[in-house]
């Protein structure tokens, strides 16, 4: 999947988002769910895009926006496996500890998720819920890059590559000196990248 600035905000408007454009890493955070989506695969992007010197940067990293497989069919929630919905979601995350281990974003605002509960490889998003889940943002494995999403997701953005992470939260703490602990995310699918009169 390829994005560029133009596609991100023009994506964003469209869907009546806000974007962050004021200042300096006035963080947008977007996370891009891949169309033909694969349960154990991060074929997703999170995005960070901000102004640095009154230009726009875009830094697109490998990631995925939904469960691994083996939640998918292993529950840990009653009510299914967390997916989040697409939607902006001001104040998701705080910058915090994930599981206790290590620097990431973690949740404190409300979001909205579909739980799947079929336990099956195929995701459901028939039903929804709203509320605090412990979706974070955070990496896989703790060295280099992880193909498969396994267990590193219930419903968490979880990022493939672990230096990249690592790019993307030194970023996050830049951020945080001139904006504060508090971190908005926008969930895009791909279809929302094509403008209206490419999809006749």
């Amino acid at each position: 999947m390829k994005v560029n600035t133009q596609l991100l905000l023009d994506a964003l408007k469209r869907k009546k988002h806000t974007v962050f454009d004021q200042g300096e890493y006035n963080l947008n955070i977007v996370g891009v769910r891949a169309k033909n989506p694969a349960s154990n695969a991060f074929d997703d992007l999170i995005c960070l895009l901000y102004k640095k010197r009154g230009e726009w940067v875009l830094l697109p990293f490998e990631a995925t926006t939904d469960p691994g497989t083996f939640y998918l069919e292993n529950p840990i929630n009653v009510n299914g496996t967390a997916i989040v919905k697409p939607g902006q979601y001001p104040g998701l995350w705080t910058m915090g500890k994930h599981q206790g281990k290590y620097l990431a974003l973690v949740q404190s605002g409300p979001v909205t998720v579909h739980r799947d509960n079929n336990r099956d490889k195929t995701q459901n998003t028939a039903k929804t819920e709203s509320g605090i889940f412990g979706i974070n943002c955070h990496r896989a494995s703790q060295d280099g890059t992880s193909v498969q999403v396994g267990r590193w997701s219930a419903g968490c953005q979880v990022f493939a590559d672990s230096g990249e992470y690592a790019i993307f939260m030194a970023i996050c703490q830049k951020a945080l000196t001139l904006w504060g602990n508090s971190f908005s995310y926008t969930l895009l699918e791909e279809k929302d990248l094509i403008p209206p009169e490419k999809k006749k």
